[in-house]
């Protein structure tokens, strides 16, 4: 398999054969592991479990634990968390070595989109290989604008978890992902050059609901925390509830 592929160019007896049948999703909670969540398994491959690998010296300020277990439970799926140590290039080789040896994994899906300032594009996909387990990206160099309204048209439910100034105000923090509020993020985009995505770590969202979501999540309370240049929500108060509520 060639990760670096646009994913539609993967939409292949390859990709829907019996070596995709045992598939992981790196998962944040965020709007680009859900939409590759979802566009891997409409394509006919079979999710065995969500993963997030989670450095252990690290708050996870955009992406609480608690919050994507009720996600997996919405979404029906276990969820796996493993505490990565350093040097992180062992410790992310012994937890997909882990998910191979204990859950027969053959295939880690991530939601990742394009390059990252100072870090190797390919970084991922190489400690797969070291493990044996193939890498894909279903998102990777897909037009921004594209999948943004791609989110919105699908109907998943997606909220600004954290900002960073100088990009951002507070105000940002619970928005919902809209149509308008992607006028104005596409206008902020233009205006300081930010990655519309946030794949530089402009800002981080959460998705409460999406097609795939049995239950819907409701954020009954949050509060707003700056810490540095980092704006960012914490959860009080959460609840499943039926999707018809």
């Amino acid at each position: 398999m060639r990760p670096t592929q646009p994913f539609d160019s993967l939409k292949s007896s390859r990709l829907i054969s019996s070596d995709m049948s045992n598939v992981a999703v790196s998962w944040t909670g965020g709007k680009d592991s859900s939409l590759a969540l979802y566009e891997t398994e409409v394509s006919g491959c079979e999710i065995n479990c969500l993963v997030t690998f989670a450095p252990s010296q690290e708050s996870f300020l955009a992406h609480p634990i608690a919050f994507m277990r009720l996600q997996a439970q919405a979404l029906g799926l276990p969820h796996h968390v493993i505490n990565i140590e350093e040097p992180f290039e062992r410790g992310y080789e012994n937890a997909i070595s882990s998910l191979k040896e204990e859950r027969g994994i053959n295939v880690l899906v991530t939601g990742d989109i394009g390059e990252v300032a100072g870090h190797d594009p390919n970084w991922m996909v190489n400690r797969g290989e070291r493990c044996g387990v193939d890498v894909l990206r279903p998102l990777w160099h897909r037009d921004r604008l594209e999948l943004l309204n791609k989110l919105l048209s699908l109907g998943f439910k997606v909220i600004f978890s954290c900002v960073k100034r100088p990009w951002f105000t507070g105000e940002w923090l619970g928005l919902e992902l809209s149509h308008s509020s992607l006028e104005r993020l596409r206008e902020l985009s233009e205006q300081t050059g930010l990655d519309i995505c946030g794949e530089q770590g402009e800002y981080h969202t959460l998705v409460s609901d999406g097609p795939r979501f049995r239950k819907s999540i409701k954020i009954v309370t949050y509060s707003k925390h700056v810490k540095d240049s980092t704006m960012y929500i914490s959860l009080e108060n959460l609840q499943l509830v039926d999707k018809d509520t």
